[in-house]
């Protein structure tokens, strides 16, 4: 997992094969909810595991069969597992398996269609945010509105070290985002090719919310 040269600062682009290979069954317009839906489970652990790699950890003592030594277990701040509903619902979930002890939180937030604008529906945060790291999860960043009005409203809360996760990403999303919120790292997949005039991530795999509940 890397974060190439032609990659704008502060984003992490999850290059692995297996997260490629998931991701190609992903985009075809051939799989299933089932199956979509698996998969997107199964990239957001993948991604999870890039994001959390600053986690902090502290040496603890604890007896092997063969002997007491000291061995690293996760410290520091607490962990906030925020989705961006309704598509960031499928991430968040899988990575609560990973975390168990996070708190969860949910924005809601529809893009109108005509001005491709967000409009906020709905928030409820942990009561902490302020003293927890934030992993934000919205499979899809796109035109950037929506991960931009998101992570506000976290900074509104308190929040103060918050991670975007997305599935696909494009450069305009991105450019977005970190104009608005340049101390927020983006962990991602994929950079796609861009946005076609219905504001769509292009090749992408469609709309993500419809793929995974089957909606559409």
């Amino acid at each position: 997992m890397t974060t190439p040269k032609s990659s704008p600062a502060k984003v992490t682009v999850a290059d692995h094969p297996l997260i490629l290979h998931k991701l190609s069954l992903m985009r075809d317009v051939q799989t299933g909810v089932k199956e979509f839906r698996e998969l997107a489970g199964e990239i957001s652990l993948l991604l999870a595991y890039e994001a959390m790699r600053d986690l902090e950890t502290t040496p603890e003592t604890l007896t092997t069969p063969l002997q007491t030594t000291e061995f690293p277990m996760l410290s520091g701040k607490k962990l906030a597992l925020v989705a961006i509903l309704r598509a960031g619902l499928i991430m968040a979930d899988a990575m609560v398996r990973l975390v168990p002890a996070a708190k969860v939180g949910h924005i809601g937030l529809y893009r109108d269609p005509e001005t491709l604008k967000p409009v906020a529906y709905y928030s409820k945060l942990p009561q902490d945010i302020a003293e927890r790291r934030v992993f934000v999860t919205d499979p899809m960043l796109a035109t950037g509105g929506s991960a931009v009005a998101a992570i506000q409203t976290l900074k509104d809360a308190g929040a103060q070290s918050i991670k975007l996760m997305t599935i696909l990403s494009v450069p305009e999303g991105i450019a977005v985002v970190q104009a608005a919120h340049p101390d927020v790292e983006i962990v991602t997949a994929t950079i796609d090719v861009g946005l076609n005039d219905h504001g769509y991530i292009v090749p992408g795999l469609g709309d993500a919310g419809d793929r995974i509940y089957g909606t559409k």
